[in-house]
């Protein structure tokens, strides 16, 4: 689902540095974890995978920006005709429900969700912060095993091999 064109589409109305904090290392990331978990939690991959990807996109900062998950959110509603057409009305629920919720819920009753906002939580380690298992949702994101893979990938600004990683090189 995710393609050169939308990720072009995005990274031309991204606001910030798209090599920073919050930009396509970080989502190639996010993808990379979130396949890892939901191959455990049994989470829907499309929404995880879209999530990765719309959940920063529209920050303005680096820093504090309550309202950019519902802006990410938004964006994806705006995309949804163009670059989504597979995407089932469930699946754009949970995407837009994940974008939204992500910085300001602790947890959700979905599992779809609950993985996605694990995805972004175990990836502290490239703001120098160990994620806490008190503030995962997920038993598969919560193992010892799973929070010192993912905060050693992130410490170490590893780039998976995935269709994010790979548009590093790709989308100019």
């Amino acid at each position: 689902m995710i393609t050169p064109q939308l990720i072009a589409t995005i990274k031309a109305q991204f606001h910030i540095n798209w090599s920073g904090q919050h930009g396509i290392s970080h989502w190639a990331r996010v993808y990379a974890i979130g396949m890892k978990l939901s191959r455990q939690t049994g989470a829907n991959q499309h929404v995880v995978q879209l999530f990765s990807l719309f959940h920063d996109s529209r920050r303005f900062n680096e820093h504090l920006d309550s309202h950019h998950g519902p802006r990410g959110a938004e964006l994806a509603s705006q995309l949804r005709e163009a670059h989504l057409p597979l995407l089932t009305d469930e699946e754009f629920d949970l995407l837009h429900m994940a974008c939204c919720l992500h910085t300001q819920a602790a947890t959700h009753e979905n599992i779809t969700v609950q993985t996605c906002f694990d995805a972004d939580r175990l990836d502290l380690g490239r703001v120098g912060k160990v994620p806490d298992p008190e503030y995962l949702c997920t038993d598969a994101a919560k193992s010892e095993e799973m929070i010192a893979w993912a905060y050693q990938r992130s410490i170490q600004g590893v780039v998976p091999d995935n269709v994010l990683g790979r548009s590093i090189l790709q989308v100019g």
